[in-house]
This record gives structure tokens, C-alpha cells and sequence, in this order.
């Protein structure tokens, strides 16, 4: 019979046998029905504390196994790294530097160039002004690995967060920040940070990496690297930094922009000595100093910030001297600026600035009337500038009177009338209708020197990472008969013997000579016009050690923008008068400090 017939669709009726013949079960007999299937599951399934109990190992197996392989893969991951970063080269701004002038006694005058910075051997740094630096700002820093794994997660954390951004790196990792890499804050150059720093603490010294840091971090007052904040905080060099000096610097390093005006913000200068006493505090501690240097440890003096008018008037000095250390070089300015040289002029700063303040007392002229003061002080037989005076405020005039200020001489070269063989270039001066004041401050040094002419120069020495890339030698040449310039010395009335003396600017070399003022003793005064009509003011002094010019000399604007034409002296105070006084202080500082060099 046909099972479909039989209406045996699912095969458990009588149609559905086995081959013997015999009926077999119905699968509704050979399966439980689903009730109870699930009755079974439940009495079957384990409560899930029990479960979670027996499968407890093998699920820590799995999340150790897990990350076992995270910290393989990191590692792996940080060891490629490592060997794929490469120490970059330092940025171009912490590479240039800048170039420095000093006065001829080493004291720091000013600078040139995009970026206050000098580098200077680990060597030129004291000792104890290294120890402050990593007293402040690492002091693991000598066995420590490169990197502060504390201050990295802190950063890390602080980006993830939006947090401010975080301190406390290491010397190393500040120096890669600083010098190395771009300031942006972000993991990936955090992390890049690390790496290199590791690197460089691997494959540099201790010693080298200070070096750099210490030539390139930032002090504030424009000043990047040590050298130059010793100079614009103390107008010293790195090398003769004391105690109290390097560890006030140190201190400095934790907020420049705020601390730079220490010593002219009471606050700022109380808060840094807080931190200046931390820092030697933990000196002695380290054992970096003693408890003698400690204790003798006083808050040094810190040079004024902002500079005041005397530094603006520095920057004749340093034009003068830039333009000819460029040519003694045989480079461009703009080549000197940038080349981290050192340049030793012959300026005497103490002189300058008597000279800056005894001219510039001078209440000027009325009516549009502006008067001028220059000051030239040259040393007889050597040609080396010792004063340069070339005007009241360099922001407003950068044009210097003293070497390019043609003034009219009047009776200023009259006793040098009678001159008749003049060598070059002595006789040109001496035609000239206007010379200027380092002009005529050169012919009567050549009378102070027995008529021996040296050109004048502004630059004494030239050098470069301590190496002297250029000395002055200066060309004496016999222009004069010793007769003819002993004749024109007398002449003029001023001379190596000081005497009473006070020739009327009006007067010609024949006048007779009238007692003057005290003021004006050993002084010629000459120039052209006379009375109210007076023009031009020369006072002239000299003996073995200087020779001393000062002019005096007015001007107006002129009918054409931009131009000015001469003017009259004003008649209070009487521009002789005040000449002679500039000449007799100027006169008077260089005594005294002759005889301080002395000593007793």
C-alpha cells in the first residue's frame, strides 16, 4: 500500500517497517517531547556562580594570554621604533647665534643678530652653575635613563584631557623640546620626545647633552643659552658667574617670561628669591656646594630690565664697531650678526657713559632748533676709540654726529696753518672745511704723538669659539716734524702742559689769548661765528693718554621734507661754556680712573 495513501506521511504508522518486517517505533516514540527537553536543560544547567567559578582560570588564562601578546607587541612595536627614529639636527634658530660686543675691558656692550645666543664649551661653565641647573630643573639628571616616565603620563594624561600642559621633564627631554623637535603638544610628539631622548642618553654623554641644553635653553630678556643670560642679567660672562649669580639663573629657568624682570619688579624679585633659596638649599643638600658657600650665599643684584637710556646710546657704538669688524672680516654685516663671533672694541664704557650724561644735560634749542653734541676721545699713536658720543637718542636719530657729522671748523684748524709738509692723510684733514668730530679729534692726536698719525679704530680683537680670527694692528705713520707739531700744539693753546686758556669761537689762531674759566684750563676752544651769530663749537684737548674733541652744533628743518639746514647756536647756556664743561668731566672721569689703575 502506498504510505501516502495510507495517509503515513511521517512514517510512524504500520506502513513504517524495518526489513524483518516488524514495525519499528514512531519518532514521537524515539524523541522526549520538547517539555521535556527543557525540563532536562534546567535540572542540567549549573547555577552561574558555579559556573563563573569553574571557568574563572581559563578566562584569566585568556586575559593574560591577551596581554602577554598587547606587551609583546607593544615592546616590539617601541623597539622598532626606537631603531627607526633618528636624532634629528638641531632647528636653524638654535644654531644661529648671535654676535657680542664688549669694551676694551671685557664688560658686555651689546649684540647683533635674529637671536640672543652664543655657545660656549661645557668648560666655560662653572661647576657650581651646573649643579644649580639640574638642582632646579632635574636632579636624577646624572643616572637617570633620558625621560621621567611620572612626567610623560602626566602629559599624556593632561592632552587626552584637555588639561593644561605639563612640566617636569627631564634636561634631556627639554633639550630635545627646545632644541630638536617642534613645539606642538601632542602624544605622538611626546612619544617621539621619549624615543629620541632615550636614544641620546645611549649614544651621547651626560656632559654633551648638558652642553647643549645649556646653549640653547631660554632665559628670558631675549636671551637663549647661558653666555648670554649671564651677560643680560649680570653683564658678566658664563665664566665668572658666582655661586649666588648661577643659582639665581637656575631658578630663572622655571618661568623666564615672569622672572626676567627681576631686580625691577619688586614681586617678581621676591617671589625668585623664594626659589633662589629652594635651589641652594638643595645644592647643599646634593653636597654640590658647602654649608661655608651656603651660608656666604647672598641674592645677587640684577642688571636693570627694561635697559635705560644709556644702553639705547650703546648702539652708536656697537654700529660703528659692527661696520668695521664686517670689513676687517671681509664679510656683511648681516654675515657678522649671525656668526656667534665675539667682538673686543675699544670703547671704554665708563668714559661713554660720563661722556652720554654730561652732553645730554644740555636743554637744546627753541623753535625748531635742534642742538647737537659729539664726543670723540682717541688714544695719541694708537688710533683706538675710547668715546664715541654720536647723539642724544638713538631711536629718534640714528645718524651718528660724532663719525659722519660734518661740522663747519671755523678756527679750529688754524694753528696747523703754518704746517708746511703734512704727510697723507693729515694733509687732507686739514683741507677739509668741515670735518668731523673723529676728523679733528685725529689731527690733534697726531700733535700729542710728535706728529705720528694712526687711524682711527673702533675694533681691538675678533673671535670665534675662542679662536682670535682678528687683532688690530694699528699703521703709525710720521706725517708731522716733531717741531711742526709741537709749534701747532702751542698754538692752539692746548697742549700736554695745562694752562689757562679760552680762544673765542669767534677768534681767529692770532687772538690773543684771555684767561678762561677753570673749566677750561688745558682746553682750545674754537669754531665759527662769534657772539650771537655763533655756529659751530670745537673744544680740544689732549695729552700722552687721549685725545679729546667736543662739538657743538645746531640745525633746523629745511624747506624740503626730510632735509635740515644750519643754525645758530642759542645763546643759553653759552654753548662754550657747556663744551668746556663736557670736555673738563670727560677729562676728570679718565684722571680718576688712571689713577684708580694705578693704585697707591
Amino acid at each position: 500500500m502506498n504510505p501516502i495513501e495510507d495517509g503515513n506521511l511521517d512514517g510512524d504508522g504500520d506502513g513504517d517497517r524495518g526489513r524483518d518486517g516488524l514495525p519499528r517505533p514512531g519518532r514521537a516514540a524515539r524523541r522526549p517531547g520538547k517539555g521535556m527537553l527543557s525540563r532536562r536543560r534546567h535540572r542540567e544547567r549549573a547555577p552561574l556562580r558555579i559556573r563563573f567559578r569553574r571557568n574563572r582560570g581559563r578566562r584569566l588564562r585568556r586575559l593574560l594570554y591577551a596581554f602577554l601578546t598587547l606587551l609583546a607587541t607593544l615592546c616590539a612595536a617601541a623597539v622598532v621604533a626606537y631603531h627607526l627614529t633618528s636624532i634629528p639636527k638641531p632647528h636653524p634658530e638654535t644654531v644661529t647665534q648671535s654676535t657680542v660686543f664688549l669694551d676694551a675691558d671685557g664688560a658686555y656692550l651689546g649684540r647683533r643678530g635674529p637671536v640672543d645666543r652664543q655657545d660656549i664649551p661645557l668648560s666655560a661653565v662653572p661647576r657650581h652653575v651646573q649643579e644649580a641647573v639640574i638642582a632646579a630643573e632635574n636632579r636624577s639628571f646624572r643616572t637617570d635613563s633620558g625621560i621621567s616616565p611620572k612626567a610623560i603620563t602626566r602629559a599624556a594624561l593632561a592632552t587626552l584631557t584637555g588639561g593644561d600642559p605639563q612640566g617636569g621633564s627631564t634636561i634631556t627631554q627639554q633639550y630635545v623640546k627646545n632644541a630638536l623637535l617642534s613645539p606642538e603638544h601632542s602624544l605622538a610628539r611626546k612619544a617621539r620626545e621619549a624615543l629620541i631622548a632615550i636614544k641620546l642618553d645611549r649614544t651621547r654623554t651626560k656632559d654633551e647633552i648638558l652642553e647643549g641644553y645649556l646653549d640653547t635653553v631660554y632665559f628670558g630678556r631675549g636671551a637663549a643659552g647661558i653666555q648670554s643670560a649671564a651677560r643680560n642679567y649680570f653683564g658678566v660672562d658664563a665664566k665668572s658667574l658666582t655661586v649666588a649669580q648661577g643659582a639665581a639663573l637656575a631658578s630663572i629657568l622655571n618661568i623666564p617670561s615672569y622672572y626676567e624682570k627681576a631686580g625691577s619688579d619688586p614681586k617678581v624679585t621676591a617671589k625668585l628669591e623664594n626659589r633662589w633659596e629652594w635651589v641652594l638649599d638643595a645644592m647643599a643638600a646634593s653636597g654640590s656646594i658647602t654649608a661655608k658657600q651656603r651660608a656666604a650665599a647672598r641674592f645677587p643684584a640684577f642688571r636693570f630690565y627694561p635697559p635705560g637710556e644709556t644702553e639705547g646710546q650703546r648702539q652708536y657704538l656697537i654700529d660703528v664697531a659692527a661696520k668695521e669688524a664686517a670689513d676687517r672680516l671681509g664679510i656683511t654685516e648681516d654675515r657678522l650678526a649671525s656668526g656667534g663671533y665675539s667682538v673686543t672694541t675699544t670703547f671704554d664704557l665708563a668714559l661713554q657713559d660720563s661722556a652720554t650724561q654730561l652732553a645730554q644735560k644740555h636743554p637744546g634749542g627753541k623753535k625748531g632748533v635742534r642742538v647737537h653734541t659729539a664726543v670723540v676721545g682717541m688714544v695719541p699713536g694708537d688710533g683706538a676709540v675710547r668715546v664715541l658720543y654720536g647723539g642724544s637718542d638713538y631711536a629718534r636719530q640714528s645718524f651718528n654726529d660724532a663719525v659722519s657729522g660734518a661740522v663747519e671748523a671755523g678756527t679750529a684748524l688754524d694753528p696747523f696753518s703754518e704746517v708746511e709738509r703734512a704727510g697723507e692723510p693729515l694733509s687732507k684733514l686739514l683741507k677739509k672745511p668741515a670735518p668731523t668730530p673723529l676728523d679733528l679729534a685725529s689731527v690733534y692726536a697726531t700733535v700729542a704723538a710728535d706728529g705720528k698719525y694712526t687711524g682711527p679704530y673702533t675694533v681691538a680683537r675678533i673671535t670665534k669659539e675662542g679662536r682670535t680670527v682678528y687683532r688690530a694692528r694699528p699703521d703709525v705713520r710720521q706725517v708731522l716734524d716733531e717741531k711742526e707739531a709741537l709749534v701747532a700744539g702751542a698754538r692752539s693753546g692746548a697742549g700736554p702742559t695745562p694752562v689757562a686758556v679760552a680762544v673765542d669761537a669767534g677768534a681767529g689762531a692770532g687772538a690773543d689769548v684771555a684767561a678762561g674759566p677753570a673749566v677750561a684750563k688745558g682746553f682750545a676752544t674754537a669754531g665759527a661765528g662769534g657772539g650771537i651769530t655763533r655756529r659751530t663749537v670745537w673744544t680740544t684737548g689732549y695729552d700722552g693718554r687721549l685725545a679729546l674733541t667736543v662739538a657743538l652744533f645746531a640745525d633746523r628743518a629745511g624747506s624740503k621734507k626730510g632735509t635740515t639746514v644750519p643754525a645758530q647756536l642759542p645763546n643759553e647756556p653759552s654753548p662754550t661754556e657747556f663744551a668746556q664743561r663736557v670736555a673738563a668731566g670727560i677729562w676728570d672721569a679718565t684722571t680718576s680712573k688712571g689713577e684708580a689703575k694705578a693704585g697707591p
